[in-house]
């Protein structure tokens, strides 16, 4: 499972405290009725708003986010960024995320829309031991393709693209592709979600940048019809969260679409788990994205090694094939 830093649940901990919990819960019926629609408006009209979604959001946003940026990470070996650009960064969770992923970070910069939001967000890192979620910057700004963008080696947009209006993404992807060396979009793990990272992906390429993550090649992404590649990041539910969200399970499922984009030399793996492992006595079968298409390997005992791994190995971590 993916778990919030200590100094950030402990921080969240405290900002929460600070509210009744029925106002938390009514808050958060209706950020999670609006986060479902297609395209989603995040309205936050008060204190009780914002700590609703930092409660319910931030740590399936960071778990989401952690995990992509985990996996272009190891595409990208000799990638040490020291500066990261996080827009309508929220309450800071690609924040934390990446510099856990990238302790070489030094200075972060963070562009968010709603002032009662970055006074939370400013508030959580107080206590951060990283120097870059400490002493992160923020800045209040709507995003739009002609907001002034510094230069960073690593610029992250997670859970944003589906807020702006339809006739400015491909301007903003673009914007953000800009003055630096890798970018990451993040979206909801639904169709609709997939639908605007499919079209970043295509639109980064055709900019000439190469993919890190999750794809494993630079083909037309292979997936038609009414599926969607999609993954999923297991997070834990403490009491409050799982009261808030009127849920049974002790843990959750965040499923998301993510496209990393580089101007770096990449080291991409020979395909992608597209599906959990589907387990048999002395054999596992997993379903793959490689070269360009979907594919299943088979891997049995006589695999060796292969094998152990194939029976630990989950779904959206990439594989390095059967060799037969």
């Amino acid at each position: 499972m993916i778990t919030l830093p200590a100094e950030l649940r402990e921080a969240l901990d405290e900002a929460l405290s600070g509210h009744r919990e029925h106002d938390l819960a009514r808050s958060a019926e209706q950020l999670t009725a609006r986060y479902r629609q297609p395209i989603r408006e995040r309205a936050i009209r008060s204190a009780a708003d914002v700590a609703a979604y930092a409660a319910v959001r931030m740590p399936a946003t960071y778990a989401a986010v952690r995990t992509a940026l985990a996996e272009a990470a190891g595409a990208l070996p000799g990638f040490a960024p020291g500066t990261h650009l996080d827009v309508g960064g929220g309450t800071g969770a690609a924040v934390w995320a990446a510099a856990d992923v990238w302790p070489s970070l030094a200075t972060t910069t963070v562009y968010e829309r709603d002032p009662a939001i970055i006074d939370l967000a400013t508030t959580l890192v107080t206590g951060a031991g990283h120097p870059a979620v400490r002493g992160a910057t923020w800045r209040q700004a709507s995003i739009r393709p002609d907001l002034e963008k510094p230069a960073a080696d690593l610029t992250t947009l997670s859970y944003v693209l589906g807020e702006l209006p339809e006739d400015t993404r491909e301007a903003v992807v673009r914007w953000l592709a800009a003055r630096t060396k890798v970018v990451a979009i993040i979206e909801p793990g639904t169709q609709d979600g997939y639908a605007r990272i499919v079209k970043a992906r295509d639109q980064l390429l055709g900019m000439g940048l190469h993919l890190a993550a999750p794809c494993p090649h630079e083909q037309p992404c292979p997936i038609t019809g009414d599926d969607w590649c999609h993954f999923a990041a297991r997070l834990p539910r403490d009491g409050l969260h799982r009261r808030l969200k009127s849920a049974a399970l002790a843990f959750e499922d965040e499923k998301y679409s993510y496209v990393v984009a580089t101007t770096e030399p990449v080291s991409t793996p020979r395909a992608r788990i597209l599906r959990h492992p589907r387990t048999r006595k002395g054999l596992v079968t997993l379903t793959l994205c490689e070269e360009g298409a979907i594919k299943e390997d088979n891997v049995s005992k006589r695999h060796g090694e292969l094998y152990k791994r194939a029976r630990d190995v989950e779904w959206g971590e990439s594989w390095p094939g059967v060799m037969e």
